[in-house]
């Protein structure tokens, strides 16, 4: 499949979603060992966050070794959007994302995420000023709807609204949110997923880049979605269980070459952790190894492996890491055995 065009840019037909607590640095070195191509995301970030914040530790990042990385933004003011994405655009992100679509009370109290879907003209405004600022893309996550407005009627408005300011991509989760009464977790579960209703926004709306995103667990699934759109988003899915994008590349991207495997992926990610502490002493151990729980899930040694890596040790990462792959093995080679 060739890649759809964007205004500007090219969209790549797989991504990981931006995810609070998820999508850091440390999970993007990670996800970067096994898949070179796939579209990566940091959390959000407000745009006071960005303007008055510690910007070289909320934003940097090894663009060399992560990117493509989009940088997603919270916020509803033109002005200092504008400013967030010179920043975001000089810092060496390869994309500007704002954040229509989280429907947490946090982020509805703060007036962005999801509630703007209530706004299309202001998100509208928002998109210009960004676009005006850089010339990097300038994406949309949203949802099907809000509340009790979330029909596709209602969808279709917000993008056609949105549309008209420059949007680069829209990247649709297909639920709506509720944002009363359902915590972020329960809004990624309880609305029913509408797939049908996203492949018919780009079925009448061919022109414009259409990115799902919602409940899609495994490759063959997203290879079945992108017979209807331009690309996939998968969230949970790819942090349960990172080394789901092992076949990346080679499906998606015509790049054949090999991907190393789960025990090398763990030893690279212990030099990492080593190499990330012993500059950051304040950091701790757990805070990187979080991520990598899930590298063997499904193999035999998985809570072995987990139990080592989140047990108190004074160990060096690299030990740790070495000692959690080693009872890895053996349970592999008990299994085969």
């Amino acid at each position: 499949m060739t890649p759809a065009m964007t205004r500007r840019g090219r969209t790549r037909p797989l991504s990981v979603a931006p995810m609070m607590d998820c999508t850091d640095r440390h999970y993007r070195w990670l996800l970067r060992q096994i898949s070179r191509h796939a579209l990566l995301y940091t959390e959000m970030v407000t745009m006071h966050a960005v303007l008055h914040g510690d910007r070289d530790y909320i934003l940097g990042f090894l663009r060399d070794v992560e990117g493509p990385v989009s940088l997603q933004l919270g916020g509803d003011d033109p002005t200092m959007l504008a400013e967030c994405a010179r920043i975001g655009a000089d810092m060496g992100y390869d994309e500007l994302n704002l954040n229509v679509g989280c429907p947490s009370d946090r982020v509805a109290s703060g007036n962005f995420g999801a509630c703007l879907m209530l706004r299309p003209e202001r998100v509208a405004e928002c998109v210009a000023a960004m676009r005006a600022a850089v010339s990097i893309p300038v994406t949309v996550k949203h949802r099907i709807g809000v509340d009790d407005q979330d029909s596709y009627e209602h969808m279709r408005r917000f993008v056609d609204v949105v549309a008209d300011a420059g949007a680069d991509r829209f990247t649709v989760h297909a639920r709506k949110a509720i944002l009363g009464g359902l915590s972020p977790h329960q809004n990624r579960t309880i609305p029913p997923l509408r797939y049908p209703d996203v492949h018919r926004l780009k079925a009448e709306l061919p022109h414009l880049v259409i990115e799902i995103n919602g409940g899609i667990r495994s490759l063959d699934e997203a290879a079945r979605q992108l017979e209807h759109v331009d690309a996939v988003m998968i969230g949970r899915a790819a942090y349960d269980d990172p080394y789901l994008f092992a076949a990346v590349d080679r499906r998606f991207f015509a790049d054949p070459r090999e991907v190393p495997d789960r025990f090398e992926v763990a030893l690279r990610y212990g030099e990492y952790a080593a190499r990330y502490l012993a500059g950051n002493p304040r950091a701790k151990l757990s805070g990187l190894a979080r991520h990598v729980l899930g590298l063997f899930t499904g193999q035999p040694g998985a809570r072995e492996f987990r139990r080592l890596l989140t047990g108190p040790t004074s160990e060096s990462p690299v030990a740790v890491m070495a000692r959690a792959v080693a009872a890895v093995q053996r349970a592999q080679s008990a299994r085969a055995s």
